[in-house]
């Protein structure tokens, strides 16, 4: 009785094996005690929910201090642990491993991920800002994502520093006004022919991997993560999945017959043990290295190209100023997605018979024998028919 009001409390669940609940001693010795503290003017009741709200406390307190222990560089690792399997391939991984590890963690890596103030995020992205705009910006989409994921996770509260629209935009300059956009340096397609000739006789994989690459207009990771169950060499084609195209969606390259050769060339070197690999690398099952044709280029001093702008910059600029081939024939032979909503609608086929003729004709004009010293002559070029 509290104040002439009755109360009562329940002491748990009744259990006679006293295993899962209260036997009826531990019931005794549990309403004794409730009973000394009613005659001290203590109401268990109230007490009960003091000791609940002193426990609540206590946790919220524990993970409070825990979260202020999440390092920005811990809570990264949980982001990419959480995502990773939603991204196309390991590269990626890599990539947003690469950029925080080099560039934020040494500001950030070991200060709470609650602390991240604008100061900091300043302090790792003006450096940058206007020397490496690309990678000033991707840094800034990394880190802002990881803060955000910090937050629904409850290791930090309010606004996120890293937010370019209505914070950073007003610190830092826009990314279009600090750097032009540069494209991948292109060997002249006038020039292919006398290339091509030379990179023939240049010996290994490497070189194979790069002559496939331009005769096909293909990626570099596209070709060199190549594998023999991609290709059907009787039809001449070449279907690389989804999974492994920068679009998302499986795209059907024709191979002409100097491609086609060349594969057939390297079938003697096909090892089951070292993977499927049409250009297996030095690691075992692993392919060539993204640097591999890079360094054929710099071999034979063409360092000042890319091996994309080699392989796709010079075949588009071939396509546009010496074949009759529509846009379109040209576009879906590089695989590229149609911005135009509208004309993607009905742009329904890719074209496949089309691109078999173009990438015939990029495969003569690229094979033909060049004359001594030959560099700017035109030559006459079938019309797509």
């Amino acid at each position: 009785m509290r104040q002439g009001k009755a109360r009562e409390m329940g002491l748990g669940r009744a259990d006679a094996a006293g295993e899962d609940g209260l036997s009826l001693a531990k019931a005794r010795d549990k309403a004794a005690a409730l009973h000394r503290l009613v005659a001290d003017g203590i109401d268990p009741l109230a007490q009960r929910d003091a000791d609940l709200a002193a426990e609540a406390a206590r946790k919220a307190a524990e993970q409070a201090a825990a979260a202020n222990r999440k390092t920005f560089k811990e809570a990264a690792e949980a982001f990419i642990g959480s995502h990773e399997a939603g991204w196309r391939n390991a590269k990626h991984r890599q990539q947003w491993q690469n950029t925080l590890d080099t560039y934020a963690d040494p500001v950030i890596g070991t200060l709470p991920v609650a602390s991240v103030a604008t100061e900091h995020v300043l302090d790792i992205l003006t450096p940058l800002w206007t020397t490496k705009p690309e990678t000033a910006s991707r840094l800034r989409q990394r880190i802002e994502r990881v803060l955000d994921y910090g937050r629904v996770r409850g290791w930090r509260d309010g606004e996120n520093p890293a937010r370019w629209r209505g914070h950073l935009d007003h610190l830092l300059p826009a990314r279009s006004k600090v750097a032009k956009v540069e494209h991948h340096a292109a060997l002249p397609w006038r020039d292919l022919p006398g290339f091509m000739a030379r990179l023939r006789a240049q010996d290994g994989v490497s070189p194979r991997a790069l002559e496939l690459c331009i005769l096909t207009a293909t990626r570099t990771s596209e070709t060199l993560n190549a594998t023999w169950s991609e290709f059907d060499l009787e039809a001449g084609v070449w279907t690389i999945p989804g999974g492994r195209m920068k679009a998302g969606r499986e795209h059907r390259v024709p191979l002409s017959e100097p491609a086609v050769t060349l594969l057939r060339g390297l079938l003697p070197l096909r090892n089951p043990d070292r993977g499927d690999w049409v250009f297996p690398g030095q690691r075992l099952g692993r392919p060539l290295s993204n640097m591999a044709m890079e360094m054929v280029l710099r071999r034979m001093e063409q360092g000042d190209v890319t091996v994309h702008g080699t392989a796709r910059s010079s075949f588009r600029d071939w396509v546009a100023e010496r074949t009759n081939f529509p846009r379109e024939v040209a576009e879906a032979a590089l695989a590229h997605v149609v911005a135009n909503k509208t004309e993607a609608a009905y742009a329904r086929s890719d074209l496949f018979e089309k691109r078999r003729k173009l990438m015939a004709e990029w495969a003569r004009f690229c094979t033909r024998i060049p004359l001594k010293g030959e560099r700017d002559n035109v030559v006459q070029m079938a019309a797509a028919g």
